[in-house]
């Protein structure tokens, strides 16, 4: 299987929420780093709970996955019928069919404003 399809994998389990078809994508000693939120999880076990017990109402869309030898790359749609509607980019190693490392970037839509000083340069999405 080719790493991009690992990954696409992860997020279509995600939204089956098939938690133990999620875990046999990840190294038994994955390590997913959060920058945004300043965390690590560590393990397949952590990486499959954190994600497991995070409150439903959600829902996955993929926009687009680019990659480049074991290296991959996702940027996903996490719309949450209460919480707004968050992206995520994600920066995936795949190794013989197993990721082993990955550093995601949430935030939700808007929650980073355009300060004024930017309105001549730009428009809103």
């Amino acid at each position: 299987m080719e790493p991009s399809e690992t990954v696409q994998l992860l997020w279509d389990r995600m939204q089956d929420r098939d938690w133990p078809g999620l875990g046999r994508l990840l190294a038994q000693d994955v390590v997913v780093e959060w920058p945004v939120s300043d965390e690590r999880i560590l393990g397949r076990d952590n990486y499959v709970r954190v994600n497991a017990e995070y409150p439903e109402g959600w829902s996955i869309k993929v926009l687009r996955i680019v990659a480049s030898g074991d290296e991959v790359v996702s940027e996903v749609e996490v719309p949450h019928d209460t919480m707004g509607v968050h992206r995520v980019a994600s920066f995936w190693t795949v190794h013989n069919g197993l990721i082993t490392n990955g550093r995601e970037y949430w935030t939700e839509l808007g929650a980073d404003p355009s300060p004024d000083w930017r309105a001549p340069y730009v428009e809103r999405v």
